[in-house]
């Protein structure tokens, strides 16, 4: 039997409002911890990058399914990109859900509710 390694990033990426210099210092990082990590090594991202995805998955497919909530945001293009370089599965987008099992965050008013969190293997 051969023996793999798991690495695991939990991390919080800056919120949407955010300056560029500020997310690309963020997913430099990442990557950067990524990429350390061996080729056949299972990596597992996770939290909150405050990122939307939405449903539209074309040229995508082989990362995230149909069932984001919303509409892709700059945070969710950089994310879709890290998972595409490093080839990770959004989990979350994969299956169909209810739309209530699909949010991570609700605003304090709870009138506006998101996708913000994923798990990326």
């Amino acid at each position: 039997m051969q023996r793999s390694h798991i690495t695991i990033v939990q991390c919080y990426a800056p919120t949407e409002d955010a300056s560029d210099d500020i997310k690309d210092d963020f997913y430099n990082a990442l990557t950067s911890s990524l990429t350390k990590s061996k080729r056949g090594d299972i990596k597992i991202l996770m939290r909150d990058f405050n990122a939307k995805l939405g449903p539209n998955n074309n040229g995508l497919e082989s990362i995230m399914g149909r069932h984001g909530v919303g509409t892709r945001s700059n945070n969710g293009d950089r994310l879709a990109d890290l998972c595409q370089t490093f080839q990770l599965v959004i989990g979350g987008t994969v299956f169909p859900h209810k739309e209530v099992h699909k949010y991570t965050w609700t605003s304090p008013s709870g009138h506006t509710r998101n996708q913000i969190d994923h798990l990326c293997i």
